[in-house]
């Protein structure tokens, strides 16, 4: 079924080496500065973490069967040790990557695809806007096509990787007209440094300080016509599935998240003495780790199923429908369990918890996102139970 091969363990140690050599030195540094340390990303791009999915004749490994699965992997490593270079390499390929990948015409991979699988660049996805976040149809941004251009008017809000000094391309989705009544949603590709396309200043955020994240607004902002991703009025259809990957790739960066508050509880408990012994001796603390067992295991085992599901669609052998399912739960118990963890985890350092040198506090900050990213929990709930025709 979904049993990780030898494979998938060396590579599984290969990220993890990467992780723990160069970013856990310097990643308390990096979130107190709001650094984000775009020279790793090239060294992303040459371990081939950007590339898991994407054909050869594009940069990228041309892995026959299976590249989404080493995808979780490797951004479960680096959740492990920080959670916003696991949202960089999430992001870059589920949002970056993947829509050139799955709708670009050839000349546009051509043009885009070899860079951002290098890693000499990042790209964006523009679909969250300030008064459209889950409810993606009431998108305002609007294009309209004249002479061959597209006029690009609009805002969107909390988009990652689109500020970045090596951001090359970000794809926004805009109305395009009206069909059947409803807007008409398409997704275009603008180029970094197109007049009329700005950067605003980066968030100050609760979490997630290492990673790049801006809003984005576009003034009569006029790109080419053939910067349209995909077909006119498709965009709807597009991101949804962009966003069903997208889950399994927040599940994973969740269970990163789970481990190390798993690894970092169990070995404080151990050592953290009171009253003359090791805090771990004490069941209201050794059931805490237990539960952090728990649920790293379960989140683990939802996530690599999804993943391995996604692998099996993509090869012709699962539907759709199997693979929206089980990314919905995955993505609702393991970012929930994830925000649980790093509950339990500053608990059990207690004041100690609270103190910004130790990691569990960093990972409490960036754990709540999780429940609200690529789709909250409240709309996982919907998709699970639309399975059971249980909401319109």
């Amino acid at each position: 079924m979904f049993e990780l091969t030898k494979d998938h363990e060396d590579f599984r140690r290969v990220v993890r080496d990467f992780a723990e050599s160069k970013i856990a030195p310097h990643v308390e540094e990096w979130d107190a500065q709001a650094h984000f340390p775009s020279e790793l990303v090239p060294q992303m791009g040459e371990l081939g973490l950007f590339g898991l999915v994407v054909p050869e004749e594009y940069g990228g490994a041309g892995l026959d069967e299976g590249g989404f699965t080493y995808l979780c992997l490797a951004i479960e490593e680096l959740g492990r040790v920080d959670q916003s270079m696991g949202i960089t390499l999430s992001a870059g390929v589920g949002l970056g990557i993947n829509p050139i990948l799955t709708y670009g015409t050839d000349a546009q991979k051509q043009r885009f695809l070899p860079d951002l699988v290098s890693g000499k660049a990042l790209a964006g996805f523009g679909l969250t806007e300030p008064d459209a976040g889950s409810d993606a149809g009431a998108t305002r941004t609007r294009a309209t096509l004249a002479d061959g251009q597209w006029t690009i008017n609009g805002a969107k809000a909390f988009i990652t990787n689109s500020g970045t000094d090596i951001t090359s391309v970000v794809t926004v989705t805009a109305r395009t007209g009206e069909q059947d009544g409803k807007p008409q949603i398409s997704a275009i590709m603008v180029p970094s440094g197109t007049p009329g396309f700005t950067v605003e200043p980066a968030y100050r955020k609760l979490g997630w300080h290492i990673s790049d994240t801006h809003g984005l607004t576009f003034a009569n902002c006029q790109v080419p016509e053939e910067n349209l991703l995909g077909e006119q009025g498709q965009g709807y259809r597009q991101f949804l599935k962009t966003l069903d990957d997208g889950r399994i790739a927040i599940s994973a960066l969740a269970v990163g998240l789970a481990q190390a508050c798993l690894d970092l509880s169990a070995d404080y408990a151990k050592t953290r003495m009171a009253f003359g012994r090791p805090i771990g001796a004490n069941q209201g603390v050794s059931f805490k780790v237990a539960d952090l067992a728990v649920m790293v295991e379960a989140s683990r085992l939802l996530t690599y199923k999804a993943a391995w599901l996604k692998d099996e669609h993509d090869a012709g052998r699962r539907s759709v429908a199997e693979v929206k399912h089980a990314a919905a739960i995955a993505k609702l118990y393991s970012t929930e369990s994830a925000v649980t963890a790093t509950r339990l985890a500053t608990q059990i350092f207690g004041g100690n918890g609270f103190m910004e040198e130790y990691p569990v506090a960093r990972f409490f900050r960036d754990a709540k996102i999780l429940e609200i990213g690529e789709g909250t929990s409240e709309v996982q709930r919907m998709l699970i139970a639309r399975q059971y025709g249980l909401v319109s």
